[in-house]
């Protein structure tokens, strides 16, 4: 009988054991949870640069869908709940979230985040280009020329480092690492359109996001609307990029991939000349395809209008 008191009491006491473990763990796993960053971006490139930044040590959550225009957007009830729990929400600036209806301005005072204090524009440290049609507006597509994606990386890694000390030289080498690796890319991109006629750097797009990206890697721009929230594919519009197109021995045309091909498609049956591949603007690429990250998304659009622009399949 004694025994089988003793063999009852050591097997409760394990058991007892292996409940307080358990507990004990679930309570540290969630502790641990409970002690990372909840951070939001706006659209999908913020998000991979806060990925890339603070790796798992944030809980990162993304509001814009990939392959969804950020310039006019819905937030939808789960957007509202992140942005209000937030520690920090990231936002490009730049006009972009906040043009048209304004919904990231309205998202902001609904969820009651106060700007610098959770709320931080990741271009804070880019000097502003302004829509040709509107000379007072900032021109949004800032990332599109690598070094001011440095100047966002760098940006961001500062807020966080301010923001969760702890882990400040994590951040930081991460940053030094990914910033070293967008660095080498734009200096190649920097020489990589100089072997292509200047009469054949025209860049076509139907958007006229990328100032930033000619300005830095010598190419003209032309586009049949300034900015997504404009009217799109007017007839003045497709006369005056059609007049441009016709001055110029370009031998490729580009599409979005976060609008409609159909005006560019216009334009290609008007003068002969082929849309040679789609390109990335406002967003990244689904997860887990070409495009995904926003050193992949930058490589394509280089290797992609290089190729096109020289005349290249």
């Amino acid at each position: 009988m004694l025994k089988k008191l003793m063999i009852t009491f050591i097997s409760l006491a394990i058991l007892l054991g292996g409940v307080w473990y358990f507990i004990k763990h679930q309570s540290a796993t969630s502790s641990q949870a409970g002690d990372k960053l909840k951070v939001v971006t706006t659209n999908s490139i913020l998000e991979d640069m806060v990925k890339q930044v603070a790796g798992d040590k944030v809980t990162l959550y993304s509001i814009v869908p990939r392959g969804v225009d950020p310039h006019e957007y819905d937030p939808k009830p789960s957007d509202i709940s992140a942005t209000t729990q937030a520690d920090l929400i990231f936002h490009n600036g730049l006009n972009l979230e906040t043009g048209g209806s304004g919904w990231f301005k309205k998202l902001i005072k609904t969820a009651h985040k106060t700007d610098g204090e959770a709320v931080f524009a990741a271009s804070t440290q880019v000097t502003p280009m302004y829509l040709t049609t509107n000379t007072a507006e900032q021109d949004p597509h800032a990332w599109l020329d690598l070094s001011n994606g440095i100047k966002y990386v760098r940006a961001i890694t500062d807020v966080l480092k301010q923001k969760d000390s702890k882990n400040a030289s994590y951040y930081q080498n991460r940053s030094e690492a990914y910033v070293a690796k967008l660095e080498q890319l734009d200096a190649t991109a920097k020489e990589k359109f100089l072997d292509i006629p200047e009469a054949q750097r025209l860049l076509v797009t139907s958007e006229g996001a990328f100032k930033y990206f000619s300005k830095a890697y010598h190419v003209t721009p032309a586009y049949i609307w300034e900015i997504n929230t404009e009217s799109q594919g007017t007839p003045e519009q497709m006369v005056i990029v059609l007049a441009k197109i016709k001055a110029s021995q370009v031998k490729a045309l580009f599409v979005e991939t976060s609008v409609s091909p159909k005006s560019m498609t216009q334009v290609s049956k008007e003068t002969g000349i082929p849309i040679t591949s789609k390109i990335f603007t406002d967003s990244l690429a689904k997860k887990g395809q070409t495009g995904d990250t926003y050193y992949d998304m930058m490589k394509w659009n280089l290797d992609k209008i290089h190729q096109g622009l020289s005349g290249g399949v």
